[in-house]
């Protein structure tokens, strides 16, 4: 079934040149992986950015996407070239892919919490988020977010997964087709949203007293509404890619009936959507965030003066 359905995704990408979703996704992902190595090199090499939570979070939501990116843009031009490749290996990358990208959704969701948590207790908050307590929080991410995917290869593997079956194409959703995961993904991001809803109203119910909202144009209203639109962008992805699974898995004899429809929304959703956020954050973290800019402006004039001195 799984050679079956890849050789008639194939055809239905040939059909319509999807392919050519690869020109914007290639310059997504180059545009992301210009700037975030720079803003990794800044927080890594400044004393000061390593010991905030704030900026060790950011720098596991840069980490995250980039590995994200990497892996897409591998198994991307693999499927373009129909490269074949084996199953446990498709399964591997399937499993990396849904690990970065739950990380960096965790991740993000972490940082909201973190403010609030910061402005609402702001005499305590250096004493209970140290730094090594924040490397054991993003430890804890990262083993979180592979658990459930990982267990899922594990056991297809256990069930009869075939290691030496060479596949043209891997796709992320059917790979998972194994069980409620459209549920677990579902739940999951409902809870962080919810999180995340719930940590911004509080934020403004404790704030609205201090006259930072009353301008329009404030640095807070501003702030709000760029991190707003980055975590949409950051959630509306996954919620698609939640419901291909829940179409693919609930009625699998429809997928013939409704195959360029499936092929249309998982190629616009995998090669723009989930790309367009990790293209944005960077470059929203070193507009906003003073103290990174401040970093690499000064990484700039070192540099420039062991130019002018060699």
């Amino acid at each position: 079934m799984f050679s079956n359905l890849t050789q008639e995704w194939y055809e239905s990408v040939r059909r319509w040149h999807l392919e050519l979703f690869c020109i914007p996704a290639t310059l997504l992902t180059l545009a992301t992986l210009l700037a975030s190595p720079v803003l990794l090199i800044c927080i890594f090499l400044s004393r000061s950015l390593r010991q905030e939570t704030r900026y060790l979070l950011v720098a596991n939501t840069l980490t995250a996407d980039m590995l994200f990116l990497v892996l897409n843009l591998v198994t991307m031009i693999g499927n373009a070239v129909e490269a074949r490749v084996p199953w446990i290996v498709c399964e591997l990358s399937t499993a990396v892919l849904v690990t970065s990208y739950s990380c960096a959704i965790l991740t993000v969701t972490l940082m909201v919490v973190d403010t609030f948590t910061a402005v609402r207790w702001p005499l305590h908050y250096h004493d209970v988020m140290t730094p090594g307590r924040t490397h054991c929080i993003v430890a804890a991410v990262w083993v979180l977010a592979a658990l459930y995917p990982f267990s899922l290869m594990i056991l297809r593997k256990e069930k009869g997964g075939n290691l030496h079956v060479k596949v043209s194409m891997c796709l992320v959703h059917i790979s998972l087709n194994t069980g409620e995961v459209h549920t677990f993904f579902f739940v999951a991001a409902l809870i962080c949203a919810f999180l995340i809803l719930y940590c911004y109203i509080r934020l403004y119910m404790v704030t609205r007293t201090q006259g930072i909202w009353h301008n329009r144009f404030s640095r807070a209203r501003v702030t709000v509404l760029a991190h707003g639109v980055l975590l949409l962008l950051y959630f509306v992805p996954g919620f698609v890619f939640t419901l291909e699974l829940f179409m693919f898995q609930s009625s699998p004899d429809s997928f013939h009936r409704s195959q360029d429809v499936h092929v249309w929304v998982s190629t616009v959703n995998n090669y723009v959507l989930m790309l367009l956020p990790r293209a944005f954050a960077p470059y929203l973290y070193g507009l906003r965030y003073r103290e990174i800019a401040d970093t690499l402006t000064l990484l700039l004039h070192r540099h420039r003066r062991l130019g002018q001195i060699t």
